[in-house]
């Protein structure tokens, strides 16, 4: 019986994993759950699997949350603050954490697991993006485990020698190949990105995702992100990582070998599958995944990557070759530009501009030493980049009421 603290439990990928886990309710104990501010939500997940702690960042929902539970689930202590969620992701008796906080604000936590030891499963993709090296020597030094939840990652590490990831293209891989589906602008005319709406850049063909991740994958910042991510996971330069459009988001990533042999993991596009792979690799489990239908999809395309459609992609790349600072203020840019994006005050076309003027006025060639310094980078870009926004052209007009409402909910 593992303990399990799910670090963004409300969220699409907090909701994935206790599906994951009351499939498996032999194996798996919910420890703590922790979320941003969804009252409605928390309490509900408390009443059915009755953890021992429950944590709201956002002080005042903390104070709602303990008038909705005393009643009937007394025995959930609930916490408040980035403190509380620092507590559950290391207490001496959680064994794994599911990191899934959307955003830089999942860096601490997610830090902080890695440095008291434990299993970290990895959802939050950022706070690996900016503070690489940090992270990974937290891992190291201190015998925790980095399994990666993003399912190209995951993919990757399946499909990569089970041996130690500092080892990196020693072991033999000559490519690492990321799958992207191209999101819901794959194929829109370039001309008329300027007036995409939230909604629309959130209706993603393939997943079903939280909105700041959906914009993501729709400029593939998301592949950007990843491609960082790929070379601190496996020990990879950016030069031997590569971004392949694969519209199906059937094959999830492949790992091309010296020898010619190219390994792809496939399955339906479900994030239950690297939740319940990381839970509990080395074995496996039942994750409530329906089979894949080779026969049904019928045929597999791919296609490079169009940059003049995807700046985003390519800064991605930028920042990568470029170390230092340069990932940890562009996913700073980045947060503060999507996020204005969802609060229509930045058109969508935007987003890349006032990620690339972040990055050349913010990051420095020295990679940050310790958390302070990652922090301190963070800060600043976010704050040139709440300049650049405010500078920039605001968003088209909203759209007629006749327009669908996008049936997202947002990750807390």
């Amino acid at each position: 019986m593992k303990r399990l603290t799910i670090c963004g439990s409300t969220g699409s990928i907090g909701i994935s994993t206790l599906d994951v886990v009351l499939r498996n309710r032999a194996n798996f104990e919910i420890f703590a759950l922790t979320a941003h501010s969804d009252v409605g939500k928390m309490a509900a997940q408390c009443r059915v699997w009755r953890p021992r702690f429950a944590v709201m960042a956002d002080e005042s929902a903390a104070a709602r949350l303990v008038a909705a539970l005393s009643a009937d689930v007394p025995e959930t202590s609930v916490l408040a603050g980035a403190a509380g969620i620092v507590h559950v992701a290391t207490h001496p008796d959680v064994d794994y954490v599911m990191a899934a906080i959307v955003g830089g604000a999942g860096l601490v936590p997610s830090l902080a697991a890695a440095r008291a030891g434990k299993r970290v499963l990895l959802a939050n993709k950022e706070a690996l993006v900016m503070s690489g090296r940090l992270f990974m020597d937290a891992v190291r030094e201190n015998g925790a485990e980095l399994l990666p939840i993003d399912s190209e990652h995951n993919a990757i590490f399946q499909c990569m020698p089970a041996v130690d990831s500092s080892a990196g293209v020693d072991r033999g891989v000559r490519r690492i190949l990321l799958t992207g589906s191209g999101g819901p602008f794959r194929t829109r005319r370039l001309e008329s990105l300027h007036d995409v709406t939230p909604d629309e850049a959130c209706a993603h063909p393939n997943w079903s995702m939280g909105r700041k991740i959906s914009v993501d994958s729709a400029s593939m910042m998301n592949k950007g992100l990843e491609v960082i991510e790929a070379c601190w996971l496996f020990g990879a330069d950016p030069d031997t990582v590569e971004v392949v459009v694969h519209p199906q988001s059937v094959i999830h990533s492949m790992v091309e070998y010296e020898d010619g042999s190219v390994l792809a993991q496939l399955g339906n596009p479900d994030m239950r599958t690297p939740i319940a792979h990381a839970l509990a690799w080395p074995e496996r489990i039942a994750s409530g995944v329906a089979p894949l239908d080779l026969a049904g999809a019928s045929r597999l395309d791919f296609e490079a990557p169009d940059l003049d459609r995807f700046p985003c992609l390519r800064l991605g790349f930028e920042a990568a070759r470029a170390g230092g600072s340069a990932a940890t203020a562009l996913n700073a840019a980045n947060e503060v530009a999507v996020g204005a994006f969802l609060e229509r005050r930045l058109r969508f076309t935007r987003i890349a501009p006032v990620v690339e003027a972040t990055v050349a006025a913010c990051a420095g060639a020295a990679e940050p030493g310790d958390l302070d310094a990652v922090l301190d980078v963070d800060e600043r870009a976010r704050a040139r980049a709440a300049e650049l926004v405010v500078a920039a052209p605001l968003v088209a007009p909203a759209p007629s009421v006749t327009s669908a409402p996008s049936t997202m909910a947002m990750p807390q």
